[in-house]
């Protein structure tokens, strides 16, 4: 009866830890977006798309932009293994310059916390001619 009990808890055990060895793992197409040279006013709108590499359902907690010029967009759905997701960004164009700003991405990932980069240049038309 002893060694019953104990091949069922080494059965019990073995489980357990090959169900908390189950994690989301986000793979991004690409971790920078360069918007290059962009007109004052176009559209700043980018997407960041990813796969769930992982064995468990990928849940965006949170997403950050280092400033209030970027907005971010999250999915809000669990992605299952082996579907895709999309972060949205919206950068305002109305600032004209250089595009230098961090998205953070809180999720329940195997790296919880992820920075994504844009990049680029807003020029002013009227300074063209």
């Amino acid at each position: 009866m002893k060694k019953l009990i104990a091949i069922a808890i080494f059965v019990f055990a073995g489980f357990a830890t090959a169900q908390a060895q189950k994690t989301a793992k986000m793979e991004f197409k690409s971790e920078t977006i360069d918007y290059g040279e962009i007109k004052k006013g176009s559209d700043g709108v980018r997407v960041f798309e990813f796969t769930n590499t992982g064995t468990a359902p990928l849940v965006i907690e949170d997403v950050k932009s280092s400033c209030g010029c970027t907005v971010p967009k999250k999915s809000e759905e669990p992605i299952l293994p082996g579907e895709t997701g999309k972060i949205e960004v919206k950068y305002d164009t109305k600032r004209v310059g250089p595009i230098r700003k961090t998205v953070t991405v809180y999720s329940n990932a195997e790296e919880p916390v992820k920075a994504l980069k844009i990049k680029g240049t807003v020029i002013d038309e009227a300074d063209d001619s």
